[in-house]
């Protein structure tokens, strides 16, 4: 009888070692989460310095952003390589940094046009383009974009409005200088390019 006491209570002493460790173990479980947790959400506070006053900011989850970066990038392209004025140099500066942010399909068409001599229309005629973004298509799953837009092309004589449709696809890349969204045009080419308007200038 005596042993048998012995025997229960050595079972519930066991019982009771293993339940407190597994206990322990799982406050120590649900308290590294918590502070994973909390240095996750520490690391989005940001604090800026404005005249050695600190100002909390915080930062938010890029894939939230991306959308309107993506959307940023392709009109910020479309104006580089679309206005263009009677210069060379400003020629070769615009298409420099639209260069950056492109892959082979823009250096392709840059060629394209340069032996159409486009750009020696433009010095001759002292033409300056300029574009106007309509809207942009962007489907996010596949990252592909069609770009709406409207090219005003005037010279001394006259002025020609282009209706401009472009797609391709959009690659992230890491971000840079040349490139601060972080993006590159794939594939692109020009879907539409006629006229719309071509108006004679009164010069008098």
């Amino acid at each position: 009888m005596i042993i048998r006491n012995i025997e229960q209570k050595v079972k519930l002493a066991k019982l009771l070692s293993i339940l407190s460790f597994a206990f322990s173990f799982a406050i120590v479980i649900l308290m590294m989460m918590f502070l994973s947790k909390q240095l996750s959400e520490s690391r989005k506070s940001i604090y800026i310095l404005d005249k050695d006053i600190p100002i909390l900011a915080k930062q938010t989850d890029e894939s939230v952003n991306r959308p309107v970066e993506y959307k940023a990038h392709v009109n910020v392209f479309h104006s580089l390589f679309f206005t263009l004025t009677p210069d060379n140099k400003y020629i070769e500066y615009q298409m420099k940094k639209a260069m950056y942010l492109i892959d082979e399909s823009g250096i392709q068409q840059y060629n394209n046009l340069k032996e159409k001599g486009l750009f020696n229309q433009i010095l001759s005629s002292s033409a300056v383009l300029t574009i106007q973004t309509d809207s942009i298509f962007l489907d996010v799953p596949s990252k592909f974009f069609r770009y709406y837009g409207k090219q005003r092309i005037e010279r001394k004589s006259s002025i020609v409005v282009r209706s401009l449709i472009t797609e391709g696809y959009l690659k992230d890349v890491p971000r840079s200088q040349n490139n601060p969204h972080g993006v590159l045009i794939e594939r692109w080419k020009t879907v539409e390019n006629k006229d719309l308007k071509n108006e004679a200038k009164n010069n008098f």
